[in-house]
């Protein structure tokens, strides 16, 4: 799923692409993307885009008369520019907005269908909309301290609840652990004050640095390679590869439709965590240790 440092580059790109000019025609493929009836989508055809903003992990272009329309992409969806009236995709295809310089194509590589618009009018509609995470680029570490330690949660949950931090999914929560040098299973209550701060800084460092990469691959173009598994990453999508600060084969532990990826040797004091569908598979055979694990590995 796009975060925040995705996120923010798409709106800017939709900023220079879109912003001043109105949305001519609405192309709707799959009804089912469209979450909302009143307003109706046909409504906003004619409207200027006025701004763009980022509401947590979604979308929002600021149009004409008061109007919004919110895209979240969720897992699977993606935002391209393309030349004015292109065919919308069979199979990926959700919907593009037409200007008159270029479409704006929504696509989800997924069956499952979980990206969505909303169109929206006035700002009470919109602020329901918002789940009301601390934006942690914008607020200080007193702040940031209540908000993490509010209600009692592993990190990795902590991290990735948009109603406790704006922005923040699978991917940037497992880079923010792996340079704060704590583990993802670490309940929040139990943070020292040292601790808190390291995430702190950990989180606005991480997420500044990542935008800041994405603005200079993107440059003056339309993002169109959004992906969760970037080049450069410490350990999201790395599993069994080498931590790049110590070296040892980052782990991974799977729940839901979700993973952690984290270094043992750098955020556990080398244990590693259990798999629930694993460590209850295996039970007492379950690798207790990093060295445990390597053992194994090497008489397989």
């Amino acid at each position: 799923m796009p975060e925040l440092p995705d996120i923010v580059v798409y709106c800017e790109a939709l900023e220079r692409f879109a912003a001043g000019h109105p949305i001519e025609q609405v192309r709707v493929r799959s009804p089912f993307v469209v979450r909302s009836v009143d307003p109706p989508i046909q409504s906003i055809e004619g409207l200027e885009v006025r701004n763009v903003r980022r509401l947590g992990k979604r979308i929002v272009l600021g149009l004409q008369d008061d109007h919004f329309l919110i895209i979240r992409l969720m897992i699977a969806g993606r935002l391209r520019w393309k030349k004015r009236g292109v065919t919308v995709p069979k199979k990926r295809g959700l919907v593009a907005f037409d200007f008159p310089h270029g479409s704006l194509l929504m696509t989800e590589a997924s069956t499952q269908q979980r990206a969505a618009i909303h169109v929206l009018r006035g700002s009470p509609a919109l602020a329901e909309h918002d789940p009301g995470g601390l934006e942690v680029l914008e607020t200080d570490l007193e702040a940031f301290k209540v908000a993490v330690t509010q209600e009692r949660h592993t990190l990795k949950r902590t991290l990735t609840d948009p109603r406790i931090l704006s922005g923040i999914g699978n991917a940037y929560s497992d880079e923010i652990l792996h340079a704060a040098r704590l583990s993802p299973l670490q309940l929040n209550t139990n943070l020292g004050d040292a601790e808190i701060e390291r995430l702190y800084h950990a989180t606005r460092q991480t997420l500044t640095a990542w935008t800041d990469r994405l603005h200079k691959e993107v440059g003056d173009g339309f993002p169109d390679k959004v992906t969760a598994f970037h080049e450069g990453m410490a350990v999201h999508g790395r599993y069994r590869e080498p931590c790049p600060t110590c070296g040892s084969p980052v782990q991974r532990i799977r729940y839901a439709q979700n993973e952690a990826n984290y270094c043992a040797t750098c955020q556990t004091g080398g244990k590693l965590l259990a798999d629930r569908a694993l460590s209850r598979l295996l039970k007492q055979d379950w690798p207790r240790s990093l060295e445990d694990w390597e053992e194994r590995l090497a008489g397989s």
